[in-house]
């Protein structure tokens, strides 16, 4: 039945439940927030959340059809972004929603999240008056690739398993306050452990770049020189 001839309040919540439907799914959850730091391969996607490139493949079409993200071809690549920054604030919301009234997502948070900040992580207000004053390093601990596409202004680069190799970069008399993906990715976590662990004062950003860009603050891009990415660069906690 043609949607004019239906109830159109039901036809469009109909459409509604389309696009919830779409996001209630682990996997693609994780692929809107690797698609919000920048535009990524199917490959890419696959190689990132641990998944056969098929099965990548099939759940970018569902987030496609849901209008969430677009495609466009490079070559035989086809390379995936988000539509807008209305998919960050979908994901935002559906995370306030779980912090507030989810029982398994608080004590999640609660053991693992909130046990690992060991120092007050900094807001996104607090961010801003410490990069309008110069009083703080500024450090990404995303893969190289995700940088260059975007990145808070003024911040340094190191990939968080790279911290150890390049600490002589970083000066022990200012405080770091490292980002990175989202709140809940585990790599700026793990950078503050290893910074603390060596005498630095570090504290975590509680936000990462696509909540910062979607506020509406500046975000800075680096040229691309050749493929930096490092495969093995994932969301994990070191052992």
């Amino acid at each position: 039945m043609a949607p004019s001839s239906r109830n159109p309040k039901r036809a469009l919540y109909e459409a509604f439940a389309d696009v919830a439907k779409a996001v209630a799914q682990s996997h693609r959850l994780e692929m809107l927030e690797l698609l919000a730091q920048g535009e990524r391969s199917v490959e890419d996607l696959a190689d990132r959340c641990g998944l056969p490139i098929a099965s990548t493949s099939q759940h970018l079409q569902v987030l496609l059809g849901a209008g969430l993200v677009t495609v466009r071809r490079d070559g035989r690549r086809r390379l995936y972004r988000l539509v807008s920054d209305a998919a960050v604030e979908l994901i935002c919301t559906l995370r306030a929603v779980a912090e507030a009234h989810h029982a398994i997502s608080q004590q999640v948070i609660r053991d693992y999240f909130v046990a690992r900040d060991k120092l007050d992580p900094i807001t996104r207000d607090e961010l801003v008056a410490r990069i309008a004053e110069g009083t703080a390093t500024l450090l990404d601990v995303r893969p190289a690739d995700e940088f260059v596409q975007g990145h808070l202004p003024g911040a340094l680069n190191i990939p968080s398993r790279d911290i150890e190799a390049r600490i002589a970069e970083l000066d022990p008399a200012t405080e770091i306050i490292a980002y990175c993906r989202g709140p809940y990715c585990v790599l700026s976590f793990d950078a503050v452990d290893r910074l603390c662990a060596r005498g630095f004062r570090a504290r975590r950003f509680t936000e990462g770049l696509p909540e910062w860009r979607a506020a509406g603050l500046p975000v800075e891009t680096t040229p691309r020189r050749g493929d930096d990415r490092n495969p093995d660069e994932g969301d994990f906690p070191s052992r």
